[in-house]
């Protein structure tokens, strides 16, 4: 059972769970903080849903600085694993992750069981949040409420901070939403792993 067969098992599930839904965004290798983590799927309506898919070929090497970036930018988060994983991996995650098994059915179906439902993310930062949107992005809200003045030229971390500074965690969440949602021309995925170093976020 391969990381291939279970994000499409996954994918069908959230297809049938979302797909009638046009309010709603299904992503692949979804890039959080400039780059320097790839969520496997995430999910975009009302609140912002990560997916970690772990086989049982995968390591759980990275899996630590994995859970710290998701927890900076998603309202909910679950890992996927095959059963080598469900032990250690039930250890790691924080307890508002949910747990999915990913139990291999008759080829090349991947059957999956829910071990724990996810729950609420207690804190999400708010600058990894207005990182997820491009600089033309940021800057429209900023004209939009005469924020922008000075700004234009300015590095994207400036950008992102008066952003940041200038609405509320709830606001925040909302328009990172709705921007996300509204984009038509995301770059290929290969893309998305590229990280400007001048953006960067302090390490952790």
């Amino acid at each position: 059972m391969r990381d291939s067969d279970i994000r499409l098992s996954l994918r069908q599930h959230l297809a049938t769970k979302f797909g009638n839904d046009p309010a709603t965004l299904i992503v692949d290798e979804f890039s959080l903080c400039c780059g320097r983590v790839r969520a496997d799927i995430a999910v975009i309506n009302g609140e912002m849903k990560g997916f970690e898919i772990k086989s049982d070929a995968d390591s759980l090497r990275r899996l630590t600085t994995q859970l710290t970036f998701y927890g900076k930018v998603f309202d909910t988060a679950t890992i996927v694993v095959g059963p080598r994983h469900l032990n250690k991996a039930t250890e790691l995650v924080p307890p508002w992750w949910g747990i999915l098994l990913a139990i291999e059915d008759s080829f090349p179906t991947v059957k999956l069981e829910c071990i724990r439902v996810e729950g609420r993310n207690p804190q999400v930062d708010p600058q990894a949040l207005a990182q997820l949107l491009w600089r033309d992005e940021v800057l429209l809200y900023l004209r939009l409420h005469n924020l922008h003045k000075g700004l234009l030229r300015k590095p994207r971390k400036l950008i992102w901070e008066q952003f940041v500074k200038s609405f509320t965690a709830v606001e925040l969440q909302g328009i990172v939403r709705s921007q996300l949602k509204a984009r038509k021309n995301w770059p290929p995925v290969a893309a998305r792993t590229k990280c400007d170093a001048r953006c960067r976020p302090p390490s952790t």
